[in-house]
């Protein structure tokens, strides 16, 4: 069998390399080989979050898979074609679920079936996004690329004991290509979800960050919501959308500093069209369109080379980067893949 090797230690070298990897293997029915996985980490090779994510897919499109368990360093995934399912699964720790959930979403939806998935573990978890991020920017984005699912959060989980509780369906989609510009409305929503920590130090990590926005001249309007979990924790998610742009940033609470640790500057001065995040998102299915997709962003981050050098890799299409005055255009010329079709 022919198999295409990955070398996971290529750039950023962590989680991103396996999750478009897999992903991608599915919608194109490629065999691969992925090695070094996580090589260079300090605990190396496959995590919970990422053996969860393989298994669903293992489920899904009825693969062989060789080196399937943590701490693998090596894995061989062989899919074949895809069901619609019906599936209950737990990470067994907080091990993020939106890391997971961007693996299922465009496998099941580009590949025209069907899933509905209730998994439990992290939603707000550090290295990765919040639920509210995947609810209001992935949902946002992927369904002006025409990929379709929604999202029901039934319980919170933050680390690190998790027992979050999500509720997913996948619905059969057509990739559209589409043109990211500027952004340029200056209205700001700022959702914040906690638990277990007092509600006047919330308010006061709210007034303090609308505050900053507000200086800078956005339009906020925020929205709290006090919803119970394990743990005591707490997860911040400002944004703006406009017909030209999506951008957010998010921040989990620092029961250190008692404070979110927020980067401003990212989305403040972040005048292009997607954050950093998001831009990572959407090369897989934008490498699978029908046309050129195209989006601007303040900075290349390790995460955005990785994804584009793996997705050229296994899917054939072409990329290009354009340095503008303040950030970079991306363009990603899809492939219409016809095993897809």
């Amino acid at each position: 069998m022919n198999f295409l090797k990955i070398n996971g230690e290529f750039g950023e070298g962590g989680g991103q390399i396996i999750r478009s990897a897999i992903t991608l293997a599915c919608i194109t029915k490629q065999s691969i080989h992925l090695e070094n996985i996580r090589k260079n980490r300090k605990v190396p090779g496959l995590r919970p979050q990422h053996l969860t994510a393989v298994k669903i897919l293992q489920k899904i499109s009825n693969a062989k898979v060789i080196g399937a368990e943590i701490g693998s360093t090596e894995l061989k995934f062989i899919p074949r074609d895809l069901d619609n399912l019906e599936l209950s699964e737990d990470v067994g720790t907080a091990g993020s679920i939106t890391l997971i959930l961007q693996v299922l979403i465009p496998v099941v939806a580009i590949s025209q079936k069907k899933l509905s998935l209730t998994i439990k573990g992290g939603t707000d978890v550090p290295w990765s996004p919040s639920f509210e991020y995947t609810q209001h920017i992935l949902k946002e984005a992927y369904s002006r690329m025409g990929i379709e699912f929604s999202l029901q959060l039934i319980k919170r989980g933050y680390y690190p004991k998790g027992g979050g509780e999500v509720k997913l369906q996948v619905y059969p989609s057509r990739l559209k290509s589409i043109l990211f510009s500027k952004r340029k409305t200056n209205n700001v929503k700022l959702i914040c979800t906690f638990s277990k920590i007092p509600i006047e130090i919330i308010r006061n990590e709210i007034k303090r960050i609308k505050k900053k926005l507000s200086d800078e001249n956005f339009n906020v309007e925020t929205e709290t919501k006090n919803e119970d979990a394990i743990d005591s924790g707490a997860s911040l998610l400002i944004y703006s959308i406009d017909e030209n742009s999506i951008i957010g940033v998010d921040s989990l609470f620092n029961k250190k500093t008692q404070s979110f640790d927020l980067d401003f500057d990212k989305f403040i001065n972040n005048l292009q069209s997607v954050d950093e995040n998001l831009a990572d998102m959407l090369v897989v299915p934008a490498s699978l369109g029908p046309r050129k997709t195209t989006f601007l962003i303040k900075d290349i981050t390790k995460h955005l080379e990785t994804n584009l050098f793996v997705t050229s890799k296994i899917t054939g299409c072409k990329y290009g980067v354009g340095k503008l005055t303040n950030g970079f255009e991306v363009i990603v010329e899809g492939i219409s893949n016809s095993s897809i079709k």
